[in-house]
């Protein structure tokens, strides 16, 4: 079992087209010839390395190696030349696409010749063999090489997806970086339910909106901080994004906010809520657009509140929450998440994370109720101890964007001699410190109301909207100790 099975059962159907790429559009069994051809010219080597932007490069790029046996690394094009040749020298003998050569080598296999199937010695029959290698966004700490292999990205299309189960005029804009999960699982999803994909190289929201009316997308997917924007940048003119069946959001925890402003602009899309991880093959959870039309049609404070969950697990996966002692925990109590399924990796490197039973810790916080969705409540590395009390920000964080000064916020513990940490609210916004203190204060405890309000032009983000707290964390570090140096100076 190997991932170009989807490749070879979508070149099987109809001669649709699959990809969309700067003027250019291929059906599936052009995709599978340019990867053939690409898989000679990986054969031998130890790698793919992908160094590119979203583009027809890329899926060939994938089952290229797919086909010649080897693993596919697609790595952070935005990197500075420091770390990407240290990852670079962490797979001696790989072949190196780079941003800048995509488009010659691209033409230059389309002047090779068709090899024939037999002519690949690669054996594809193994379900274990290494798929994927991603680095992990690093937000709080080095990237990690997460391992997935062939069986685990398999059984999240198989377990979760119809073939060729899209209309023949449906399209998938994809904006997310290739070098994401949900870049991959996006190929692999759309092309596995035979719907066309639409490749952004980059992300401006009002490039997305006219793509999305230019090319009639149906179907989408964007991070939080994207969604945002899209919302803020629709036009004024009544037209709205009447193609757009269904819109996926995830890859970082979206604001109550942002979703019901977007459930307003865009009333006849379909919205979904995905939450994953690189190491569990993307997608474990879902919130349907059913989900999403019954909480915001209700008065109850629960079910309204479903917009701040997750969902409920895919088909296939088992989620359970514990504590600190790995002490399993009844429905309602805040927890560390563990998730089980056999998408699921778990792998760094060629050494396993899961328990004896196969559960993977996501190091999240989170929590399910009593009709199974789940909530997440932040990572528990983000968790503040102030006197000794555990604080999530998250709670926080969803207080501040309520108050109509705050356009995002962060809460993060800084030191204090007295209570160990005292929290620190960083706000994209204007307004009275004070007064935005007492909003918080009057709808949580005193205990969880920041200490002090810092205002900011923008929020440290990766690409993928995931907040980096850790360059929080050091920004703030470093303007207390300017502060201290003008006082001793002065």
């Amino acid at each position: 079992m190997n991932i170009t099975m989807i490749l070879e059962m979508a070149s099987e159907v109809d001669d649709r087209l699959v990809i969309t790429s700067g003027g250019r559009s291929v059906t599936a069994v052009e995709l599978a010839v340019l990867a053939r051809r690409a898989a000679h010219s990986f054969a031998g080597h130890s790698a793919v390395l992908y160094e590119g932007v979203n583009d027809l490069a890329y899926p060939v790029a994938l089952f290229g190696a797919a086909f010649a046996g080897i693993p596919f690394v697609p790595l952070n094009y935005r990197l500075s030349d420091t770390a990407l040749t240290g990852l670079e020298g962490k797979h001696p003998d790989a072949v190196i696409l780079r941003s800048g050569e995509l488009d010659r080598w691209l033409t230059g296999l389309d002047d090779r010749p068709d090899p024939a199937p037999d002519e690949l010695t690669a054996d594809l029959s193994d379900p274990d063999s290494v798929a994927v290698v991603i680095y992990t966004s690093g937000t709080t700490s080095e990237p990690k090489a997460a391992v997935l292999r062939q069986r685990h990205l398999l059984a999240y299309v198989f377990n979760t997806l119809e073939f060729n189960s899209a209309a023949v005029e449906d399209a998938a804009l994809v904006a997310v970086p290739p070098y994401h999960i949900a870049g991959l699982t996006n190929l692999m999803s759309n092309l596995y339910t035979g719907r066309r994909i639409v490749y952004a190289t980059g992300f401006d929201a009002a490039q997305w909106i006219d793509t999305v009316r230019s090319e009639s997308v149906t179907h989408a997917m964007l991070v939080p901080t994207m969604l945002a924007r899209v919302i803020d940048a629709l036009p004024a003119d009544g037209v709205g994004l009447p193609s757009l069946k269904n819109l996926a959001y995830g890859g970082a925890r979206t604001p109550r906010s942002v979703i019901e402003g977007a459930l307003r602009a865009l009333p006849d899309t379909n919205f979904v809520n995905a939450y994953g991880l690189t190491e569990t093959a993307s997608s474990i959870a879902v919130l349907a657009p059913d989900d999403h039309r019954v909480a915001i049609g209700s008065d109850d404070a629960a079910i309204r509140g479903r917009l701040g969950s997750v969902g409920r697990p895919l088909p296939g996966i088992e989620v359970t929450i514990r504590d600190e002692d790995g002490e399993h925990l009844p429905a309602g109590v805040e927890g560390l998440v563990f998730v089980r399924g056999d998408q699921i990796s778990g792998e760094y490197g060629g050494r396993s994370v899961l328990d004896d039973e196969g559960w993977f810790p996501t190091r999240d916080l989170g929590r399910l109720d009593d009709d199974g969705y789940l909530y997440i409540e932040g990572r528990a590395d983000d968790t503040i101890i102030r006197g000794g009390e555990n604080i999530a920000p998250a709670e926080i964080e969803d207080v501040l964007m309520e108050h109509p000064a705050v356009a995002e916020a962060a809460v993060v513990g800084v030191a204090d001699p007295e209570w160990g940490q005292r929290l620190v609210a960083v706000v994209v916004g204007e307004g009275d410190p004070e007064e935005i203190r007492t909003w918080v204060r009057d709808r949580l405890r005193s205990s969880k109301t920041p200490d002090s309000i810092v205002f900011t032009p923008v929020l440290p983000r990766t690409e993928t909207g995931k907040l980096l707290r850790r360059t929080l964390m050091n920004d703030l570090a470093t303007a207390e100790q300017n502060t201290e140096l003008e006082k001793n100076n002065a």
